[in-house]
């Protein structure tokens, strides 16, 4: 057992109708911490620990549908006003009216939205990798945008497909997955072109090693949280992305007004997503925006990948607030 897993305290909160099993440790005021896709509370597994000797109390959820959660069944359980209440009632059951909140891949929309729906409560607001922009509907769901290239956001949009690829291998899903991703992938590897018949592993390089900020024993832990939950809520994820913008009309025209931080790995593949505008649009949705932090040769995990670059940028942001 490595040692980010030792003595990690878990407890199943009870929070918005679901429980969800988070680390929490440390005392002093609140940072939540929220992974994405496909992640658990593993993927702070650095930060964990320098947060909680800053003086913080850390609380680190597998979000719904992850690892050892709740996963409801219903794909529309998994909007995004419901994701950000879960966040809310976290803090709530710890004791902790006001409370910081970071977020990583779809973990940063949470966070946003966190910071939008329940403003008064948020101290502040860190997006890894995923920038705050408002979209329309169908932009990055439906195929007649893509041509006929395969793109992922429309392939996991139909249920059971790419939960039949991922479980057949999870640990080859995994592997290729946070391979081609980041930094030490070869350029462009995950948004290579191929057919819209595609699959999502389809033509994806695999590692001849696995890169040094992933272990065998890391992936063994990654493993045993997907053949636990299955990829099937994590998915449902992504099937309320034109949903999550008919939940919040009142958001259309509203901006983050909480201090903002945004990092993202200089190699993240996001980046690219929108014509590679999204992150400059966040200037007009977040007005307090205290820093874009582009850390080199990272690519998206970018908080794996150069662990104390992440973690002393996340606390010089987050000691203003403490």
């Amino acid at each position: 057992m490595s040692s980010s897993m030792q003595n990690r305290n878990f407890q199943m909160i009870d929070t918005n109708g679901v429980r969800l099993r988070t680390v929490v440790e440390g005392d002093g005021p609140l940072v939540i911490l929220l992974h994405g896709f496909p992640q658990c509370w593993y993927l702070w597994r650095h930060q964990i620990d320098p947060l909680v000797e800053a003086g913080f109390q850390v609380a680190v959820p597998d979000q719904r549908g992850y690892g050892g959660s709740d996963h409801p069944e219903a794909v529309d359980a998994y909007n995004i006003v419901d994701l950000s209440h879960d966040v809310a009632g976290l803090a709530t059951a710890l004791g902790h009216e006001q409370f910081l909140v970071v977020g990583h891949d779809w973990g940063a929309p949470v966070a946003w939205h966190t910071a939008l729906l329940h403003a008064e409560r948020v101290k502040a607001v860190a997006g890894l990798s995923v920038p705050y922009v408002r979209g329309q509907a169908g932009t990055m769901t439906r195929q007649e945008n893509f041509g006929d290239n395969f793109w992922y956001i429309v392939y996991f949009q139909t249920p059971g497909v790419a939960e039949a690829e991922f479980e057949t291998d999870i640990r080859k899903t995994l592997r290729q997955t946070y391979y081609v991703a980041s930094g030490d992938a070869p350029e462009n590897a995950m948004l290579m072109q191929k057919p819209a018949t595609a699959q999502f592993l389809d033509g994806l390089p695999e590692p001849e090693t696995l890169p040094a900020w992933l272990t065998e024993e890391d992936l063994d832990y990654y493993v045993t949280q997907y053949e636990q939950s299955g990829f099937r809520g994590p998915l449902n994820w992504y099937r309320n992305i034109d949903r999550n913008l008919e939940l919040t009309p009142q958001l259309e025209n509203a901006r983050i007004e909480r201090p903002a931080l945004f990092i993202a790995g200089e190699k993240d593949p996001v980046l690219s997503f929108g014509g590679g505008g999204w992150v400059d649009l966040m200037d007009h949705f977040v007005t307090d925006l205290r820093g874009k932090v582009y850390i080199e040769g990272a690519g998206h995990w970018v908080q794996m990948e150069r662990p104390t670059q992440v973690t002393e940028t996340l606390l010089g942001f987050l000691k203003q607030f403490a």
